[in-house]
Formats: structure tokens, C-alpha cells, sequence
């Protein structure tokens, strides 16, 4: 089974995440601030990483830039998520290496079909 970690400060938005992702056979690992988030993807090598930009200790687009300039890890999608939906906020998305920028609210099956997309 596909491995996914989930990182967001916010618990409904992980649990529901985490929900319909296990209902469609992937395996969840859930961090709920970015210093746990980059510590697990480091320990269980995740294939896909979804993303919140604004949290505590360490922000999303910092652990994508850590994680996208290291060989070991710089070939895991990462799916940003983020209520800031302003176009810069997507340029950085992008200049930090996520694959994805989906914005909140978002829908549940759209991600699911995104996760899927990178993982099928």
C-alpha cells in the first residue's frame, strides 16, 4: 500500500483527509505542525505528501524546499493545500517544488483523484 503524510495544523481537515484517503486503500501517517511533519517524512519516506502552507514551527513551503533540494526525497509529489489562494502564493508553491496547489475549501474526491493521479 501507498504510503501519504499528511501535514495540517488544522485536526477536522487531517481526519477527513486521512478518512477518504484510507477508504481509497492508501496507508496515512498524520503531523499536525511542520517540525513533526518534515521529522516523519524523513523516517517513513512517504509517496505522497500533502502539504498545509501556514503552521506552526516550521511552514509548508520551507519543508518543501527542504525536502525537494535533498536526492533522497526530491522525488515525493507534494500537494500543496492552502487557504491562501493568491497567484504569488502559487508562484511560491511552485518555486518551492509542490506538484500541486489545491486551495481550501477544497473537495474531498478531488484531492483523492489528485493523490491518485501521482499514485496509480
Amino acid at each position: 500500500m501507498k504510503k501519504i503524510l499528511i501535514v495540517d495544523d488544522e485536526q477536522d481537515i487531517v481526519e477527513s483527509l486521512k478518512f477518504v484517503l484510507e477508504t481509497a486503500d492508501f496507508t496515512c501517517y498524520c503531523a499536525y505542525n511542520g517540525e513533526d511533519g518534515l521529522r516523519l517524512a524523513k523516517e517513513i519516506v512517504p509517496d505522497l505528501i500533502i502539504l498545509d502552507v501556514m503552521m506552526p514551527k516550521i511552514n509548508g513551503y520551507k519543508i518543501s524546499r527542504l525536502l525537494k533540494y535533498d536526492a533522497k526525497y526530491k522525488n515525493i509529489p507534494i500537494l500543496m493545500v492552502t487557504a491562501r489562494s493568491q497567484e504569488e502564493d502559487k508562484l511560491i508553491g511552485e518555486e518551492t517544488g509542490a506538484d500541486e496547489y489545491i486551495t481550501k475549501p477544497f473537495e474531498l474526491d478531488e484531492v483523492v483523484k489528485t493523490v491518485e493521479k501521482y499514485l496509480k
